[in-house]
């Protein structure tokens, strides 16, 4: 009778062992070895360059304090930074409006969509959607804007496949920011002057008119100033109330001592005529209608209506004055602190440093999927 052979413990525990060799083989491969290769691949052979132009400006007024070094330096030469203004810039070259201005210029939709750039890195060259909103986020990332806090310095960076598309890109962004400083400074100094020119242009108007009206009631009465007038006449009323005096005490003392003096009537008439000149003169001056001192409340409302029109005048000229002096005193300006620079190297994407990181990854992650596959086949068994 032939007896059949069974075999050893020893020769089961090795094919055991051989058999979780094979899976920790095929495990290394999948997440180590594989993923190794096809990073070497893509980033050996199918990756393109991305060349990287950076550029800083600073925006800065003439009227805002600084406490920083850099902040004295631009005090010393009569500006300070404009801290809100340069956020404004940096929302602006991020915004929808910048990246509309590039595709017209420079046609920036078709540098990133460039059929020689590879497909995982070029616009719409995995994704299909090429609608403006995804070139606007794609956008996005090939565009950084940093701005420091203490200095206010903002760094523009701008990655794009070719040198000269990402000089061309920086310089536009910061040509167009320049032209975006221009116009809220134009805005800002149209609108604080459009109301002190309305109010000149109202006193213009009413200094005319009280003007044309004072000239008028002149021309239609026959008087310059009522008030002088009077006060000259008065001043003849006077002068002949004296000769009135002087010629009535000599013709008392002639009447006294000579009665029959040849003097004595012609003295009488002298002092008939010198008071009917005194009535006459004192009816002009305090009369009735036609009166000195009946035209003289008119003229006088009318004399004040002109001046005070010509001081409103004085100070809404003053005003705008003032207000295009404060105008030129609140610009901003964008000022460059280094030009965009043209690349001469690729600084993306980084091939040693990504195989690397594939590589490492994997062993991480080919590390703990083989202990997870060991305690559950140590659990089973």
């Amino acid at each position: 009778m032939q007896s059949t052979s069974l075999p050893s413990p020893s020769t089961n525990a090795l094919k055991r062992l051989k058999t979780r060799v094979s899976r920790i083989d095929r495990l290394f491969w999948l997440t180590v070895v594989i993923p190794t290769a096809i990073s070497i691949m893509y980033f050996g052979f199918v990756a393109t360059d991305v060349y990287t132009s950076e550029s800083s400006f600073v925006v800065r007024s003439p009227e805002r304090p600084m406490t920083s070094p850099l902040g004295a330096l631009l005090k010393g030469s009569g500006f300070s930074r404009a801290q809100d203004d340069s956020y404004t810039v940096h929302e602006y070259v991020l915004s929808r409006d910048a990246l509309r201005v590039l595709v017209q210029s420079i046609a920036l939709d078709k540098a990133f969509a460039n059929p020689d750039v590879d497909r995982f890195s070029r616009f719409a060259g995995l994704d299909p959607d090429k609608s403006f909103e995804a070139l606007h986020r794609y956008y996005q990332k090939k565009v950084s804007v940093l701005t420091d806090s203490t200095s206010s310095i903002t760094s523009l960076s701008v990655k794009a496949f070719t040198a000269r598309d990402a000089l061309n890109v920086n310089t536009e962004l910061l040509k167009q920011s320049e032209t975006l400083v221009n116009r809220m400074n134009e805005r800002g100094r149209r609108d604080l002057i459009h109301y002190s020119q309305a109010e000149v242009d109202l006193a213009q108007q009413k200094a005319k008119v009280t003007g044309l009206a004072l000239a008028d009631y002149r021309n239609r009465q026959g008087v310059v100033d009522p008030e002088r007038q009077a006060t000259a006449k008065l001043l003849q009323v006077a002068k002949v109330q004296d000769d009135l005096i002087a010629t009535t005490t000599q013709l008392v003392l002639l009447k006294a001592s000579t009665p029959k003096n040849p003097q004595i009537p012609i003295l009488q008439l002298r002092a008939t005529t010198l008071e009917q000149e005194i009535k006459r003169e004192t009816a002009n001056v305090t009369g009735g209608q036609t009166s000195l001192a009946n035209k003289a409340s008119d003229y006088q409302r009318l004399a004040i209506d002109a001046e005070f029109a010509n001081k409103q005048l004085v100070s809404a000229l003053t005003s705008l004055e003032m207000a295009r002096s404060e105008a030129l005193r609140q610009q901003v300006y964008l000022e460059r602190v280094t030009q965009p620079s043209l690349p001469d190297v690729a600084q993306d994407p980084k091939r040693v440093r990504s195989i690397l990181a594939t590589f490492l990854m994997g062993l991480v992650v080919w590390g703990v999927l083989s202990m997870l596959i060991a305690g559950v086949k140590e659990h089973q068994s």
